[in-house]
């Protein structure tokens, strides 16, 4: 699933700008485009491979520029580039747009903002906005933690005891990222999971019911968002199923197009399933770092059965 777009109005409030012109799309106007564009070529009359979905985004270089125009040519410049359904022209530094660019603006109804940033800050602020926004999310079932640095979201039927085992970790000093409903962006190549905001910091416990980890064990229990690195899968113990022993072999689940690792965790009762978590943790970390204990151990057993052979 992939977020529709950010309203203008939102993206307006969120930084700050100043409105200058309103357009006649101003309220419904979207951003939908993880990108921004200078348009230093349009001025020029290039348009070849010119979205009209990016915001337009003039800085120094650019004015600087307009200014050695004359007035008709300057007009022209802008009459072009608003007759392209663009979501908003954005002059940053806190400079002033030319009196031709105000009007062209009211002729064809676009909307002007003007932010006080440095171009580059405000370009920048403004990709890193759109693309964890706009990025691509899923939702899963689940709990999300931090332990060791390494984010692990356990799944399971409900009522297995994914949130009892949170709590526990949490108590060895591990810290909750979301509960029940783990949202999933993919940003950068890279899947992000946070909670949704009106459940963040919340677990529900049966027999209990719902508590604040952020009151009742304080910031240091919760984080805001953490990389998913590994998927920890609780299943009822099946007696008839062969579970892997050694672990040799590497198993994966695909989310949003990213191979993420899982291991399945049979459980049963006297399981300290928090424990096991956390081994699970500390070995996706040496696996990362290119160590396998069960391969380490295959590779001694092979030794040790060639020496045995050659005696």
């Amino acid at each position: 699933m992939r977020c529709n777009g950010v309203k203008l109005t939102k993206f307006i409030q969120t930084f700050g700008l100043e409105v200058v012109n309103q357009g006649s799309d101003f309220d419904t106007a979207q951003l939908t485009i993880m990108d921004v564009n200078r348009p230093g070529l349009q001025f020029h009359h290039f348009y070849d491979y010119f979205d009209p979905r990016r915001l337009q985004v003039i800085g120094k270089a650019e004015a600087t520029y307009l200014k050695s125009m004359t007035p008709e040519r300057r007009r022209k410049c802008f009459d072009s580039l608003f007759l392209y359904d663009i979501p908003a022209l954005v002059i940053c530094r806190g400079l002033d747009f030319c009196p031709e660019c105000i009007d062209s603006a009211k002729e064809h109804e676009k909307t002007l903002l003007r932010s006080q940033e440095t171009t580059v800050e405000f370009t920048s602020h403004t990709i890193e906005y759109l693309n964890r926004t706009l990025a691509p999310c899923v939702t899963q079932h689940g709990v999300l933690l931090d332990i060791y640095g390494e984010g692990v979201m356990i799944t399971g039927d409900s009522g297995i005891g994914k949130s009892e085992s949170a709590i526990e970790l949490i108590m060895r000093g591990h810290r909750l990222v979301a509960d029940d409903a783990v949202e999933l962006r993919l940003i950068s190549n890279q899947l992000i999971g946070t909670a949704p905001e009106i459940i963040r910091h919340y677990i529900e416990l049966r027999g209990i019911g719902v508590i604040d980890v952020r009151q009742l064990f304080g910031l240091r229990a919760i984080k805001v968002e953490s990389q998913l690195d590994l998927v920890v899968h609780f299943e009822p113990w099946d007696q008839t199923k062969i579970y892997d022993r050694l672990g040799i072999e590497d198993h994966f689940t695909e989310i949003l197009g990213i191979q993420v690792p899982i291991i399945t965790i049979p459980v049963r009762p006297g399981r300290n399933l928090a424990s096991i978590v956390e081994v699970a943790a500390m070995n996706n970390r040496h696996r990362k770092v290119g160590y396998n204990a069960a391969e380490e151990l295959a590779r001694r057993v092979d030794q040790r059965a060639d020496r045995g052979s050659m005696e």
